[in-house]
């Protein structure tokens, strides 16, 4: 089946579909059931939820271990050092939307604009009075960087707001710690958080300082600081090993499905942009589905049957945002390999997003750094029914290759699946043989792994023509 041109698909036929669903969606906006929300790993995560104003935290925080039971109030700054200041904005508001995820309240948001950040606080030393101002007068505990602080900008900034200060490399890695569900998954997370906190270890007080040398200095040996450093690359090591003991099973999998040659997609794309739902509209894998960034951590691939018989896998990948911290794509490489070793991509694109051709660089540079480059990719801009249709058209034409569709509503998914289909590798060799009803294995075989041209029962057994993959038609000519 020939995949559908995007052009064929008119502005008209968009904006009757926006209408409608809307329609729709004001009719059922109050029934019990709703499609994505019934699902009980997201009842299970919204079973406990934080209350603001509520707090039993003393007066006295300067002891580490009392902890906020409120959500945290933050403030955002970020350094526009290029592009455009929409593009700033848009960064801006990703960042708060990665600071509500993971639990907090935000109270105000600066950018400055700079050729290059401060060396020393990220910030000008204007900016950083203004900010304190701010902190003061909006009772905020948190201060959160769009960026990556290096470990003495990090402190320079937090000894002058007087507030704990983060960055987003580290805003991300808490939302992964908190939606981390398997033992792989949690493992790489912990892996990417100590890779990121080793260089930024800090000591309170004295005595966790460096030993001085000379009278005075000799006796206790390690300080503190020193041993914590040795204690995480001693569990950096052994997470290490965890994680390549758990990529074993995973390639012994990979290898299964290839030594039969069964094709793969990996479902890839922006956080957020509608990974889950669409594997759950074409498999029904009951993957969680949340209106939240890196709502879903753990891959799931699910067995598919094709229209026309045949088998391959679909993979739920995780998903990417700009500035994608090394340290997790570095940690996530076993998981990112099911992309890098798939047959086809499909590259997920929220089409109401205020910058989805921003979304779709951000993508690709990752798919790029994980050595997928080269593999075959179907762009599907998800979300038409709430989307510009002046955008989609413009991303439709745009993009070669591209398909607009609704997971919610299911507009355009059977498109969507014709095309994904149709981008399968095709077996190569041609067979026309008559296989004894005693090797109805074989026929079986044929049925999931190749391309029937035409199929007769004949007293003596089954006749079959068909385009089959090298390894069955080996395994066919041996039977002769």
């Amino acid at each position: 089946m020939s995949p559908q041109d995007p052009l064929d698909i008119d502005i008209d036929t968009l904006l009757a579909e926006s209408a409608r669903v809307a329609a729709e969606y004001d009719a059922s906006e109050n029934e019990a059931e709703h499609y994505e929300s019934n699902q009980q790993d997201l009842q299970d995560r919204q079973a406990l939820r934080r209350i603001a104003g509520l707090s039993t935290e003393l007066q006295d925080i300067s002891d580490a271990e009392y902890r906020q039971l409120r959500l945290e109030k933050v403030v955002l700054i970020g350094v526009w050092t290029e592009g455009t200041i929409l593009d700033a904005e848009n960064s801006m508001k990703e960042l708060s939307a990665l600071a509500e995820t993971a639990g907090s309240q935000v109270m105000d948001a600066l950018i400055q604009r700079r050729d290059r950040a401060d060396p020393s606080t990220f910030i000008g030393s204007g900016k950083v009075v203004e900010l304190k101002q701010i902190v003061a007068a909006t009772g905020a505990d948190t201060v959160v960087c769009d960026g990556e602080l290096s470990p003495a900008q990090l402190r320079s900034l937090e000894q002058k707001v007087k507030v704990k200060v983060i960055d987003r490399t580290a805003l991300i890695l808490d939302i992964f710690a908190q939606h981390a569900k398997s033992r792989e998954g949690k493992a790489q997370v912990e892996l990417a958080q100590m890779t990121y906190l080793l260089p930024r270890l800090r000591g309170w007080g004295d005595s966790l300082s460096r030993q001085a040398g000379g009278i005075g200095g000799r006796g206790p040996g390690e300080t503190k600081i020193e041993t914590d450093r040795r204690r995480i690359n001693d569990k950096m090591a052994k997470l290490k090993k965890e994680i390549k003991e758990m990529k074993v099973a995973r390639d012994t999998k990979r290898q299964e499905r290839t030594r039969h040659q069964i094709p793969s997609v990996s479902i890839a794309g922006y956080t957020n942009a509608g990974k889950s739902s669409l594997m759950n509209r074409l498999t029904g894998a009951g993957v969680l589905v949340e209106n939240a960034l890196f709502a879903t951590l753990d891959p799931t691939t699910r067995k598919v049957t094709s229209n026309d018989g045949r088998i391959y896998t679909l993979s739920d990948t995780v998903g990417f945002v700009r500035h994608l911290p090394h340290q997790l794509v570095e940690a996530f490489k076993s998981t990112l390999e099911e992309v890098a070793g798939s047959d086809l991509i499909v590259h997920v694109v929220d089409g109401s997003h205020a910058d989805p051709k921003e979304q779709i660089r951000a993508v690709r540079q990752v798919i790029n750094e994980i050595g997928a480059g080269d593999v075959l990719e179907i762009i599907a801009i998800n979300k038409s029914d709430i989307a510009s249709p002046e955008v989609m058209m413009q991303l439709l034409r745009e993009e070669p290759n591209s398909f607009a569709f609704s997971a919610r509503t299911g507009f355009g998914v059977d498109t969507l699946l014709a095309a994904i289909e149709g981008s399968l590798p095709r077996p190569r060799v041609e067979i026309s043989v008559v296989i004894p009803f005693t090797r109805g294995d074989l026929v079986s075989a044929i049925h999931e792994r190749g391309q029937i041209l035409s199929e007769e029962y004949l007293p003596e057994g089954t006749s079959i023509h068909a385009m089959v993959d090298g390894a069955l038609a080996q395994q066919i000519s041996d039977l002769q």
